[in-house]
């Protein structure tokens, strides 16, 4: 398939089929089950900055600001943020007390800032709202008016929701007040739970962003490697439905983790899948496995392992 710039939903802002994921250059050992050094995470970040994917997604949630403080070094380093770069983080509850207030937001932004070392971010989103009442944070000076605010005021020029549960997700984006849905693990090979949630989104005119196409690893590494997905054991089901899956990926001779990436990348909802990475060579095997020639027959019988799966099975 093509690699074609596009623009992120009515936003106005130039998006690449792919954006590097900033969670894993952060050092999440916990979610991912490795280290990554400082040194590797900058070196990381600025092959970032500097090659063919023009964005970038991070979170102040990631590794308590370690994500966002090695891509700030990483700006630094190459001279500021490139013209036309989507650089994305994301704001949410206090992590130590689960303060999740209008006042939290202001703070948590202030955090990113500093560490990204810019007065403002072209995309900001509202993070793991699930952490939260839908009554509280749609209040009268709770986040997301926090939010819209900060769009006022040029902090961030387009603004977003990001988070896994679906049905909570969902109610967020029917507001109307979000420029951008980012959702993950839930567009995959294996598990399809977005599926109205994106349509519902496009219908908006928002951008869509599908995040964690390998389920956390295991759609990139394979059965042999994890059996966890989506941070959490797998089960049995979901396990086999992966090993018949890398079993018609090897008859095809095609990797694993590209049929993941592409899955979402050829979706025409999706403008932009995000893909964790923590080493620079990642950049350009991610870029191949978009450019990649997949025949079509693969995804239709992957379709069909996905379509067999038992209701629930999975993150929802």
């Amino acid at each position: 398939m093509r690699w074609t710039p596009r623009t992120l939903g009515a936003t106005g802002l130039p998006i690449t089929p792919l954006m590097v994921g900033g969670a894993p250059l952060g050092s999440m050992p916990s979610n991912f089950g490795y280290d990554v050094s400082a040194e590797d995470g900058v070196a990381t970040a600025v092959a970032a900055l500097t090659g063919p994917i023009r964005g970038i997604d991070t979170s102040c949630a990631y590794s308590s600001g370690e994500s966002e403080r090695r891509i700030g070094t990483a700006i630094a380093e190459v001279g500021g943020l490139p013209d036309g770069y989507l650089l994305a983080t994301k704001i949410t509850r206090d992590l130590d007390t689960g303060d999740f207030s209008g006042e939290q937001m202001r703070k948590a932004i202030a955090g990113s800032l500093r560490r990204l070392g810019v007065d403002s971010v072209p995309l900001l989103y509202l993070h793991d709202p699930e952490n939260t009442t839908f009554a509280a944070a749609t209040a009268p000076g709770g986040p997301v008016e926090v939010l819209r605010e900060l769009k006022d005021q040029g902090v961030a020029r387009a603004i977003g929701v990001a988070g896994g549960d679906t049905a909570t997700i969902g109610a967020y984006v029917e507001t109307g007040h979000f420029d951008v849905l980012l959702t993950h693990n839930r567009w995959t090979l294996v598990n399809r739970t977005a599926d109205r949630l994106i349509d519902s989104a496009v219908e908006r005119g928002m951008g869509v962003v599908n995040a964690a196409v390998f389920g956390g690893g295991i759609l990139a590494a394979g059965t042999g490697a994890s059996s966890r997905y989506g941070y959490r054991e797998a089960p049995g089901e979901l396990l086999d439905a992966i090993r018949r899956i890398e079993d018609l990926c090897r008859e095809a001779g095609v990797p694993l983790s590209a049929a993941a990436v592409q899955f979402s990348a050829r979706d025409p909802r999706i403008a932009s899948t995000v893909v964790g990475v923590s080493r620079p060579s990642r950049i350009a095997e991610s870029v191949a496995a978009v450019e990649l020639d997949i025949p079509s027959g693969l995804f239709d019988a992957v379709d069909e392992i996905a379509a067999g799966l038992p209701a629930g099975v999975g993150p929802r």
